[in-house]
């Protein structure tokens, strides 16, 4: 089970593209975190890549970070490994950490089910919204309801997020056997 609003975020320590490592505690000053997890394969990550880039352009600045985890198996999906990762997280000029959770532990602590799938955590890391970035994966263009940016708002502005819980779409996260 995802985890439910209110909750703790599970602490970290894994590797990113960038060569560095991350906690939850390198982004202590952060005031709003949102762990994305992500992969390269996966369509509906792919088509949300540009969201992604622009939310964190756009609120970076005010205190937030996203931070994504890639946790799927590579042996049957060697498009995801962390060599892969690397490779996309140049092609595609990330401006967020991209981490590798090769033995699932952090995507299970999560209760992370798709790709991708958002956990937004307030500055006391309490977990504040879970779900979709937004309700249209396939036409940006088309997108009327923003929950992912509408949270962020409300946690940088220490408000209550009005809709604290979407359905997360995506692929599933494709577990080691």
């Amino acid at each position: 089970m995802p985890l439910s609003t209110g909750s703790t975020a599970p602490d970290f320590l894994l590797p990113a593209t960038d060569g560095k490592t991350y906690s939850l505690a390198t982004f202590a000053d952060r005031l709003a975190v949102a762990v994305v997890f992500s992969c390269n394969h996966c369509p509906y990550v792919q088509a949300y890549e540009d969201r992604m880039i622009a939310l964190q352009a756009e609120y970076g600045e005010q205190g937030f970070v996203l931070i994504a985890i890639n946790a799927n198996e590579t042996q049957n999906h060697p498009e995801d490994s962390f060599e892969h990762m690397v490779a996309r997280a140049q092609q595609r000029s990330f401006n967020f950490p991209y981490l590798r959770d090769d033995d699932q532990v952090v995507a299970e602590s999560y209760g992370a089910e798709k790709t991708p799938h958002i956990f937004l955590f307030d500055q006391e890391r309490k977990l504040a919204y879970t779900g979709a970035i937004d309700d249209n994966w396939k036409e940006p263009e088309r997108v009327t309801q923003t929950w992912l940016a509408d949270a962020i708002e409300a946690v940088l502005a220490g408000k209550p997020v009005a809709a604290p819980e979407t359905h997360a779409i995506g692929c599933s996260i494709k577990w080691n056997s």
